[in-house]
C-alpha cells in the first residue's frame, strides 16, 4: 500500500475509534499483575456517615502496658474519629468535622484537619483507652494549603513527636509537633519538599519518608537540610501499581521490613522490601466470611500477637464499597498474607 493511502487508512481508523469511544464504549479496565487472594477475618462497624465516601484511614493503637491489646482508630472524613476494638465494635467517637488521615503515637492521636481548606492544621487528641474516649487537645497550624495526608514517625516514649503533613497539591511538610499541658499544640516545620501532583499516603521508615503521588507512584524522601533528596522508587506501571496510589504502611516480618502500598486502581496491595524496594508480590482481599475490599484509601499493618484471631499481626484496609452498608475497615491476619506471598 502506498504511504499516503496507508496514512489515510490509519487516520480513518483512529477517527472511527474516537467516535466509538464518544458513543459510550467503556474504557478497558487496567489490572496489574495477578494478586494472591486472602480473606478478611473481621471488619469494623460501618462509619456513621452513610451512602458517601466517608471512611478513609485507620491507625492501630497498642497498649504500652499490654502489647497484646490493640485498638483501631479510624477516620470518618465527613464527621470525626472512631475507635473500634478488634472485634470491630465501635466503642468511642468524637466529632471533629473534616479529618482525613490519622496516626497514633503512644496515647496521642493526630489527624490531618481539612476544616479550613486554605490553611492546613493538625488536629490533636488523647486516647483514654480505659473509658474508652477521645479527648480533643487542640489544633496546630501547619502552613497554607488543604491538609490531606498525615503520618507520625515512631519514636521512643517521651521523645518529641515528628509529623509529616501532606498538602493536597503535593507539598510535604515534616516538623516537630509540640504538645504541652495548658497550651495549644504547635507544629514547627523542619523540612519541606514539593511532589509534582496530588499526594496523600505516607509512612516513615526511620528518618526516610515514603509518600504516594496518586497518579505517579511512591517517592522516597530523605531529609537534606531544609528540603529533601527525592527519588521515585515504585512508579505506577500497571503491573505492580495501578493508579491511584493511596495508603502506605510498613511491617516487620522475620527480621525483614516491608512496605505495603494500596494499588487502588485494581483493588490490590503491592509489597516491597525495605530499604531496597525490591518487589515481593501483590495480594487482594477477596470475599469470604466477610466481603472483599475495593477502592481502598488508607491501610495499616502491625506485627505482634493480638490473641487467637490475630496471633502474628494485623493488616487493616479501608473498604470503599461495603454495600449495602456504609464504608468500613476490614481486618486480615498478617500470617495469612505472609504465607500467601511466601515470605
Amino acid at each position: 500500500m502506498a504511504a499516503i493511502g496507508k496514512w489515510k487508512l490509519l487516520t480513518s481508523l483512529a477517527f472511527i475509534s474516537t467516535l466509538a469511544g464518544c458513543a459510550g464504549q467503556a474504557a478497558p479496565v487496567i489490572s496489574g499483575l495477578p494478586p494472591v487472594p486472602v480473606t478478611a477475618s473481621g471488619e469494623t462497624a460501618p462509619v456513621g456517615t452513610g451512602r458517601a465516601d466517608a471512611a478513609d484511614d485507620p491507625a492501630i493503637w497498642i497498649d504500652p502496658a499490654n502489647p497484646n491489646r490493640a485498638l483501631i482508630v479510624a477516620t470518618d472524613k465527613k464527621a470525626g474519629l472512631h475507635v473500634y476494638d478488634l472485634a470491630g465494635k465501635d466503642i468511642a467517637f468524637t466529632q471533629a468535622g473534616l479529618v482525613n488521615n490519622v496516626d497514633v503515637a503512644g496515647n496521642i492521636i493526630v489527624a490531618s484537619d481539612r476544616n479550613d481548606g486554605v490553611n492546613a492544621h493538625l488536629a490533636v487528641f488523647r486516647l483514654d483507652a480505659d473509658k474508652p474516649a477521645i479527648v480533643a487537645l487542640g489544633r496546630a497550624a501547619a502552613g497554607t494549603g488543604e491538609a490531606y495526608g498525615l503520618c507520625l514517625k515512631k519514636t521512643a516514649p517521651g521523645a518529641p513527636l515528628t509529623a509529616a503533613l501532606i498538602v493536597k497539591d503535593g507539598t510535604v511538610r515534616v516538623g516537630t509537633l509540640t504538645i504541652a499541658d495548658g497550651t495549644a499544640p504547635s507544629f514547627a516545620t523542619q523540612w519541606e519538599h514539593k511532589i509534582p501532583t496530588q499526594s496523600e499516603g505516607c509512612v516513615f521508615d526511620g528518618d526516610t519518608l515514603y509518600v504516594g503521588e496518586e497518579d505517579a507512584g511512591v517517592w522516597e524522601l530523605k531529609p537534606n537540610g531544609r528540603t529533601a533528596a527525592a527519588r521515585m522508587v515504585a512508579p505506577v506501571d500497571n503491573q505492580r501499581l495501578v493508579a491511584d496510589v493511596e495508603g502506605l504502611a510498613t511491617i516487620d516480618h522475620k527480621g525483614q521490613r516491608y512496605l505495603l502500598v494500596s494499588s487502588q486502581g485494581d483493588n490490590a496491595y503491592a509489597v516491597f522490601k525495605l530499604p531496597s524496594m525490591d518487589y515481593v508480590g501483590r495480594f487482594a482481599v477477596a470475599a469470604g466470611a466477610f466481603g472483599a475490599t475495593s477502592e481502598t484509601d488508607g491501610i495499616e499493618a502491625v506485627a505482634g500477637n493480638f490473641g487467637p484471631a490475630y496471633p502474628d499481626g494485623l493488616f487493616l484496609a479501608q473498604d470503599g464499597d461495603n454495600a449495602p452498608k456504609a464504608q468500613n475497615f476490614k481486618l486480615v491476619r498478617w500470617d495469612q498474607i505472609a504465607a500467601a506471598l511466601g515470605l
